[in-house]
């Protein structure tokens, strides 16, 4: 009996993403097919039409699962631990610096190694 409910609550739930889907479109149709009306008065029309695809589109099992995702989301965001304003500054100068100092090595690699290229090339040519 409970995979019958989960079956029929699935075809409610893509009838809902289904019906979000034609929402979208009939708004941004809309939005363009009145393009005699003032632009604000269209994209009021706009904004409500895609926040009424989005509350039916909540409202189905993957909506609600998204919705409690973006909550926890939400209080992990909390939890995190940011760094000071000097250590911040202190991470990005030892950041530069040692790409200064990968960008001198890597130079100085490759300006040897054209140099011994250089080298063993004009000993072959004579």
């Amino acid at each position: 009996m409970n995979a019958q409910a989960e079956e029929v609550s699935s075809v409610v739930d893509i009838v809902k993403l289904a019906l979000s889907l034609v929402f979208v479109v009939v708004g941004i149709s809309a939005f363009y097919y009145f393009s005699d009306l003032q632009l604000l008065y269209r994209v009021l029309v706009l904004v409500a039409v895609l926040v009424v695809a989005i509350a039916v589109a909540f409202t189905t099992a993957k909506g609600r699962g998204l919705w409690g995702f973006m909550l926890e989301s939400k209080q992990e965001f909390k939890r995190i631990v940011w760094p000071t304003k000097d250590e911040a500054v202190r991470t990005t100068l030892m950041v530069f610096l040692m790409v200064f100092i990968v960008g001198l090595i890597l130079w100085l690699l490759d300006m040897f190694l054209f140099w011994g290229v250089q080298l063993l090339m004009s000993q072959g040519i004579k």
